[in-house]
């Protein structure tokens, strides 16, 4: 429980063996990402099931993302398998092209509105921005363009607007459905892609509701609108995804990590949670180890607060799922080792709270960073009070005390936030507090003599009821 930041890592054909996932859960892993762009409710429903296994073979508390596929724009396939695409040739994107006979000069394209989003002049990207083409004209179906930056081209790769302004929906009729395979699966977070404003958010939340899921809502940052309407999506969202790879596509990747930087502070002054995704240890997909540069990206990430790093590839088809999530796991804490933790920040020290329960976890947190506390141990029905005190930069362990479940696997994703399990069925003093001080002492949180801050609502069972702190010694 020393490490902070936390690890998500994604589900795929390299984890589907509960003994590798649980030694993933052993060696780090808080959150798993289910990735519904691949395989049907069979496959998912499956691979959530080995999670909950997994973690209780473990002993650990595991939260589930499932990721929604969203309107990824992809070209068609060719007939040969691939292209070559050289500088100086023409080459032709058309929207009624035989999806299966694409030539070194044509490809049909998954997108209808191709041909009315972008104008002679604009540049798409092909392949994560490998392949560069200039639009020169477009003809009813056909955008014609001149291969500016050429190479191989495979097989439905992904197709982006140099600064965005495609008009794709976020969320599209499989989306819809998949909300509601997300709802039967009972996933803790709903990862909305390629969101463009804080409508698509709104009604991606609206849709999960109707279908009976409680999942918070997870925003992917990946498309060049999105940055004009940053702080609108952050509020109206639960969580935020820096999802770099289509993201640094669409800004350019000169702009990628300042605006990682500003994505992860705005979450945070919102009190939001943030994860930072992308080829965070790409190399590991083949390699025992990462390299200095992949080292560096990540414990960069760590030092500006995000509250996650997130694996793709290296886990779900990787060689070396355990190892890249060992080699993570030490990352991150080598990381903070170096990092200033013990906070003096202005973090809302100008704002106006709208709730006690906020107000009373920002009174723990500059208590507790001035004062020589062992452990903050919350109360809670909802996990708020612990997301709001998890803002505030600090090496204080925060662990959630509480009965319900999905809460237990929502504050995974919360930096420096530990679930523990704890039902709360009495108020009175001098039997709560003495079964506190009894299961840090059991757990090892924290000793008789230790000083730690507790926090609880008036009444039991109420979420967004805690209102009181007390600074108690541990006793035996």
């Amino acid at each position: 429980m020393s490490r902070r930041t936390k690890i998500v890592a994604t589900l795929g054909p390299a984890t589907d063996d509960v003994a590798t996932l649980t030694e993933m859960i052993r060696a780090g892993v808080d959150l798993v990402r289910v990735n519904f762009s691949h395989g049907a409710f069979a496959d998912h429903a499956a691979r959530v099931g080995r999670v909950r296994e997994a973690a209780a073979l473990a002993g650990r508390y595991v939260g589930v993302l499932g990721d929604l596929r969203g309107p990824k724009i992809r070209i068609e396939r060719f007939a040969a398998g691939s292209a070559m695409l050289r500088d100086g040739d023409e080459f032709t994107l058309d929207t009624a092209h035989d999806p299966a006979a694409g030539t070194d000069s044509i490809v049909g394209v998954t997108y209808a509105e191709l041909p009315r989003d972008v104008n002679p002049g604009d540049t798409l990207l092909l392949n994560d921005g490998l392949i560069s083409l200039l639009v020169t004209a477009v003809e009813g179906t056909r955008v014609v363009t001149c291969v500016t930056a050429g190479g191989e081209l495979g097989n439905q790769k992904g197709l982006n607007k140099q600064g965005g302004g495609l008009s794709a929906a976020a969320l599209t009729d499989k989306d819809r459905a998949d909300i509601r395979m997300a709802a039967e699966l009972g996933v803790d977070y709903l990862a909305v892609s390629f969101v463009r404003n804080a409508a698509d958010v709104e009604e991606a939340r609206a849709l999960a509701r109707a279908a009976g899921s409680e999942a918070l809502i997870c925003s992917k940052i990946e498309r060049g609108e999105a940055i004009g309407h940053l702080e609108d999506i952050i509020s109206a969202s639960d969580a935020v995804m820096v999802a770099r790879g289509d993201l640094g596509v669409e800004v350019g990747y000169a702009e990628l990590t300042g605006l990682q930087k500003r994505i992860i502070r705005l979450a945070r002054e919102r009190n939001r949670v943030v994860i930072t995704a992308t080829q965070m240890m790409e190399s590991m997909i083949h390699s025992p180890a990462p390299t200095r540069a992949e080292v560096s990206d990540v414990s960069n990430a760590v030092m500006d607060d995000t509250d996650a790093v997130m694996l793709s590839a290296e886990t779900a088809v990787g060689r070396y799922p355990v190892k890249v999530v060992q080699a993570m796991a030490q990352v991150i804490v080598g990381a903070e080792k170096w990092h200033y933790t013990q906070s003096r920040e202005r973090h809302r020290i100008d704002g106006h709270f709208s709730a006690t329960d906020e107000a009373i976890a920002m009174a723990v947190m500059y208590t507790a960073n001035h004062l020589t506390v062992k452990a903050i141990v919350a109360l809670t029905e909802s996990g708020s009070t612990t997301l709001w005190m998890s803002r505030i930069r600090s090496d204080i362990p925060i662990y959630a005390f509480t009965r319900n479940e999905p809460t237990r696997r929502r504050v995974t994703l919360y930096r420096g936030v530990y679930p523990v399990a704890f039902d709360v069925t009495h108020t009175q003093p001098e039997i709560l507090y003495p079964s506190i001080f009894q299961l840090v002492i059991q757990l090892g949180l924290a000793a008789p003599g230790d000083l730690i801050i507790v926090t609880k609502g008036e009444y039991t069972g109420v979420s967004g009821g805690t209102n009181s702190m007390k600074i108690l010694e541990v006793r035996v």
